[in-house]
């Protein structure tokens, strides 16, 4: 059994940086033309900042999230103003919903293909289902490669593992087990060029040496090169 109330804390890695908060507006920025009118779906919220950023875009958003401690931060931070249930995906049925998010959490579950395809069932005709995972290949890890820290770029480290990582996704693995689940893809990209390590970014975001311009830069830099960027992403259709 797992204790997801657990996987989040902080170990020896941390679970979230301040750079996450910028990746995730980045990564609403990139979705929102794509956006229908009706209810959006979220599913694991962490500490509420992703399903804040929701909330600015839809009026009706329900959130699944297996941790109660995350389910208990998330809807105080947005005054609950979103509906929260909670529970596993494996075992929730909320309903139908135009637009669907899973941002940096497909790499958590234990079997992403019966998940995704169960996911793709809440779909409504012409719906749209958005999934993030972070990026094998992103330059940051790399260089780590590289470096020696990790032993080749899909690796999942045991700080990862500690915080609940099953699998590190390319574009490769990702679309193969969202094909596997019979989804369609519509689109698919990259978010943010990243040469950096989160904990990189955090310190020098401290300083004047990262700039609003500079960040913008590596947005649009992610859109030419989206093998190279901090998180994948694949748009997908109802089956």
């Amino acid at each position: 059994m797992r204790d997801y109330n657990k996987e989040y804390q902080d170990n020896e890695r941390r679970y979230a940086y301040n750079f996450d908060g910028i990746l995730r507006r980045y990564m609403m920025r990139t979705f929102q033309p794509l956006f229908l009118k009706g209810r959006a779906l979220e599913l694991g919220c962490f500490d509420g900042e992703t399903t804040a950023l929701i909330l600015e875009h839809f009026d009706d958003v329900t959130v699944i999230e297996a941790a109660k401690d995350l389910v208990d931060q998330a809807h105080q931070r947005v005054n609950g103003e979103a509906k929260f249930i909670h529970s596993r995906f494996e075992d929730a049925s909320p309903g139908a919903f135009e637009n669907i998010f899973l941002v940096h959490t497909l790499e958590h579950l234990d079997d992403p293909v019966a998940v995704l395809r169960r996911i793709g069932s809440w779909l409504v005709e012409g719906g749209r289902f958005f999934v993030v995972v972070p990026n094998a290949n992103a330059p940051s890890r790399q260089i780590a490669v590289k470096m020696g820290l990790i032993s080749h770029n899909a690796a999942v480290t045991d700080a990862e593992a500690k915080h609940g990582h099953r699998a590190t996704y390319s574009f490769d693995t990702l679309e193969r087990e969202i094909k596997a689940a019979g989804l369609p893809i519509l689109q698919r990209g990259g978010i943010f060029f990243k040469a950096l390590a989160n904990y990189q970014f955090d310190r020098l975001l401290q300083t004047d040496i990262i700039s609003p311009e500079y960040l913008d830069g590596c947005y649009k830099l992610g859109m030419q090169y989206p093998e190279l960027c901090a998180s994948i992403y694949c748009v997908c259709g109802r089956p």
